[in-house]
């Protein structure tokens, strides 16, 4: 049994505080290279929007013309997979609209999600931001396979690009 005062100093530390920041990556379904110099920005612009709607604030998005970083902080009022599934899935139906040559837009089915350290936001967002100049010496492939390898994440080839 408490006594009231240890119950209203165990009540006070009721509140919930998190920070998680996560590296989100996930390519066009069979690595097309859809994303243009056209239509990146507004993208970029469309998925922070739907982080923020889950107030899952976007600290960075980028990418190149096959995939998407998405650096943002995990809210505490949403699954990461709800987040992962409203982005890829209100995305695709958005790029759809934008003209005839997105008709056949998709997704992968599956993605990456790496964790942040608070401490190099900094680096993951200058990362983010150099996707052009990174993609000059290396394949999204190479990339992520580089970051599975970091992150000693197991996976099996045979499905890690549907």
């Amino acid at each position: 049994m408490y006594s009231a005062t240890q119950w209203r100093n165990i009540s006070a530390m009721g509140q919930s505080l998190v920070k998680n920041y996560v590296h989100i990556v996930f390519s066009t379904k069979h690595r097309q290279p859809f994303i243009t110099a056209s239509i990146e920005q507004e993208l970029h612009a469309y998925l922070a929007g739907i982080c923020k709607k889950y107030e899952c604030y976007a600290v960075q998005v980028g990418g190149y013309t096959d995939h998407v970083h998405i650096l943002c902080l995990l809210s505490k009022k949403v699954t990461l997979m709800k987040l992962l599934e409203e982005l890829k899935a209100h995305s695709s139906k958005w790029i759809k609209t934008r003209g005839e040559v997105f008709s056949q837009f998709y997704w992968q089915n599956g993605y990456g999600v790496f964790s942040a350290n608070p401490s190099e936001v900094d680096t993951v967002t200058r990362y983010i931001k150099n996707q052009k100049d990174h993609h000059q010496a290396k394949t999204y492939q190479e990339e992520y396979r580089a970051f599975l390898k970091k992150y000693e994440v197991e996976y099996d080839e045979r499905y890690v690009w549907e």
